[in-house]
């Protein structure tokens, strides 16, 4: 893995863009229920406990704006987060692949799910969090390969990368990267980040940042 070099200039444009306060807004259950297309979205995907949730805090600062739990499945909505003065939206999606949740609950937040992604023309990017000590699943690649079929773009985010030996961790990079090499709509580069210690966090957010300055999105009322 090549690790990306970020310009200064792009470090603190990411930091000052989540220095800025995010709020919730609102958990969405029906497509009807997502706010107007007016600003740029960014979504955050993976299996449950991946730690979508700490990374959202860990980006934001704060460990109080999206809600961590222990007990897979705990985020079952699409939940909204937006940023004060700045055209951001960020969508914490439902995690996928608790088996142990009711089959009819799944059903729908799969059927969301897909109405999301492949309805939302302000969705600039999906984040695919990959826990470091596991690689790609079989429901990560199924994933992906709905995210390709909608063209949607999206960027494989390893988590927990403090918790694997270097050996092992160096292993898991190289799988993913493999699995992303020829997909059409996944960014080349794989992140690296661990909540904890705050590893990655300011790279991802001058990613962010970055996608906010190239979108050319209606600035919010």
């Amino acid at each position: 893995m090549t690790q990306a070099v970020y310009t200064p200039e792009a470090l603190e444009r990411g930091r000052l863009l989540f220095l800025r306060p995010f709020t919730f807004v609102k958990g969405c259950v029906r497509i009807a229920d997502l706010p107007p297309m007016d600003r740029l979205e960014i979504a955050f995907a993976g299996r449950s406990n991946v730690g979508k949730s700490s990374l959202i805090n860990a980006l934001a600062g704060t460990s109080a704006l999206a809600r961590t739990s222990n007990t897979p499945g705990r985020t079952q909505e699409l939940n909204i987060f937006e940023a004060y003065s700045e055209p951001l939206r960020i969508v914490d999606m439902p995690g996928y692949g608790f088996a142990q949740a009711p089959k009819p609950k799944v059903e729908a937040w799969t059927r969301l799910i897909h109405a999301y992604l492949t309805g939302r023309a302000t969705l600039r990017r999906v984040y695919v969090l990959v826990d470091a000590r596991h690689g790609p699943k079989a429901n990560d690649l199924s994933v992906m390969n709905e995210l390709d079929g909608a063209a949607v773009s999206y960027q494989i985010v390893l988590t927990k990368a403090d918790k694997p030996g270097h050996a092992e961790l160096a292993r898991i990079i190289a799988e993913t990267e493999a699995a992303v090499a020829k997909r059409p709509a996944a960014h080349p580069r794989v992140m690296l980040t661990s909540s904890e210690k705050g590893t990655g966090i300011a790279e991802l957010r001058a990613e962010i940042g970055a996608l906010l300055d190239h979108a050319g999105v209606m600035q919010p009322g």
